[in-house]
């Protein structure tokens, strides 16, 4: 069970910042009431609970880390989401972007290929009471399954654009991806339209690498 508290202090640091992502830029109000519903501070270790509603980046194990309030909220933006859109999510790690568009309406696919972070998610996404399908697989194969999707966004830095992830979109549908082999990537949001892809370039970013093979312990 969560234990972490989310007193009148945790809601103050939660106001703060959004006041901050106000000045960055972040101006779809859904988004952030959507930051001031999720206590981010349930989705970090116990080690970093006093810095959590800060503007960085923290280790949440298995070698990934859960990712800047900025760059959750400048994603998430991109994806202009409306109230029942499909979304798949690929790296669910901590969850907490999860939980942000699950709190905007979307109803989320999410896949992650580390089970310990999967096992994890699934638990403190139930004790928030916020329902996604969870999934362990390879995010290079989406899930075809269940699309097509209006919307993908990835969120590890993918090596190219993957075609599959790309095939799973709806006509009119929007993938935001940061793409780059190297510390940094460069945001893209790229448009299905009919058969055609285009694609924009929204600044550079720094994140994990998006990797192919599932880890299972």
């Amino acid at each position: 069970m969560i234990t972490q508290m989310d007193g009148y202090r945790e809601q103050g640091l939660r106001k703060a910042l959004i006041k901050e992502l106000r000045t960055k830029g972040i101006h779809d109000e859904r988004i952030l009431e959507a930051f001031d519903a999720v206590p981010r501070h349930h989705f970090l270790d116990s080690a970093f609970l006093e810095m959590a509603y800060e503007n960085k980046a923290f280790p949440i194990g298995s070698g990934q880390t859960i990712s800047h309030p900025y760059t959750v909220a400048f994603q998430t933006q991109l994806l202009e989401i409306e109230k029942g859109h499909k979304i798949l999510e690929i790296g669910t790690g901590s969850a907490f972007q999860t939980a942000i568009l699950v709190k905007m309406g979307a109803k989320v696919f999410s896949i992650e290929r580390h089970k310990p972070l999967y096992k994890k998610a699934k638990v403190i996404l139930a004790q928030l009471g916020l329902r996604a399908m969870l999934m362990l697989g390879d995010g290079f194969k989406g899930s075809q399954v269940n699309g097509p999707f209006d919307s993908i966004i990835v969120t590890c830095g993918a090596p190219f654009i993957p075609q599959e992830l790309c095939r799973q979109l709806k006509d009119g549908g929007r993938m935001i991806i940061p793409v780059g082999e190297l510390d940094e990537q460069k945001m893209k949001r790229i448009w299905r339209k009919g058969n055609e892809l285009e694609v924009e370039e929204l600044g550079v970013f720094s994140f994990v690498p998006m990797l192919p093979n599932i880890v299972r312990n």
